[in-house]
């Protein structure tokens, strides 16, 4: 679970992207009702894990780490998420049910699983559903609410209270940085909600990510590790991820 710092930093990171990737202390203070030295304190810390940049009176998201929209992030590393979307759709029998959740990886794993049959398929993201709705006898179904502008997906309360109805086989999802001393993290903390309520109703949990991920930094922390059954990625861990794997019981599946 995140602390209340991590969470707190969390809900900066995703007032910086709601303002387009920089915003005023004051704006944000007042979007998170806190105070304006609450912010500081935690930009301080934001800046020191180096996913923002202070500027007199304000900051701004470090572009490097940063994720970008969901079409940019799908320009990125297109041939590794290809392979690892296939290794990952080969796991996956056809009337299979699983939760998918928004990502430029898993609108890849939906390409690899167009071919599948009568799925059962439970996702926020408006890309996943467009893709495998009316195929092969599938069920879709969508968790309602806002689509973000920036990915297409929905989040919030009535998206955790929808999901919450389905017991699956699978729950396949992403990660943004994966390190051997936290497990699985991600920037957004409604992903990490959502992932974290998908894994808890899913017999079996696939995280699926390229090889960029290792090493990379982000605040917020999915869940137990050892609730993760398989990782699938394009590339060999670095032996200190590989070493972790084995205390979770998480099985490291490479993409051919």
């Amino acid at each position: 679970m995140e602390t209340a710092a991590t969470h707190r930093q969390g809900e900066i990171l995703a007032a910086l992207r709601r303002a387009g990737g920089s915003a005023r202390i004051q704006a944000l203070a007042t979007a998170l009702a806190v105070t304006d030295e609450t912010v500081r304190r935690n930009i301080r810390r934001l800046e020191a894990e180096g996913l923002v940049e202070k500027l007199h009176g304000g900051a701004r998201l470090t572009e490097p780490l940063a994720e970008g929209d969901l079409q940019s992030r799908v320009r990125e590393q297109p041939e590794a998420k290809r392979r690892i979307a296939d290794c990952v759709a080969g796991l996956i029998p056809d009337g299979a049910s699983l939760f998918l959740d928004v990502g430029s990886t898993t609108a890849f794993i939906a390409d690899a699983l167009r071919d599948h049959r009568t799925l059962t398929v439970v996702t926020n993201s408006v890309t996943v559903a467009a893709k495998l709705a009316t195929r092969n006898g599938n069920r879709v179904f969508f968790a309602g609410g806002e689509l973000r502008a920036h990915d297409g997906g929905s989040f919030g309360v009535d998206a955790l209270q929808f999901i919450a109805n389905f017991q699956t086989d699978f729950a396949v999802m992403s990660a943004t940085a994966i390190n051997a001393e936290q497990g699985f993290l991600l920037f957004d903390l409604e992903e990490a909600r959502f992932a974290r309520a998908i894994m808890a109703q899913a017999r079996s949990t696939i995280v699926a990510a390229d090889s960029r991920k290792f090493g990379r930094s982000a605040p917020i922390v999915v869940g137990d590790p050892a609730r993760v059954s398989v990782l699938v990625t394009d590339d060999s861990p670095p032996a200190a991820v590989i070493e972790a794997a084995k205390h979770w019981g998480t099985r490291i599946k490479l993409a051919p």
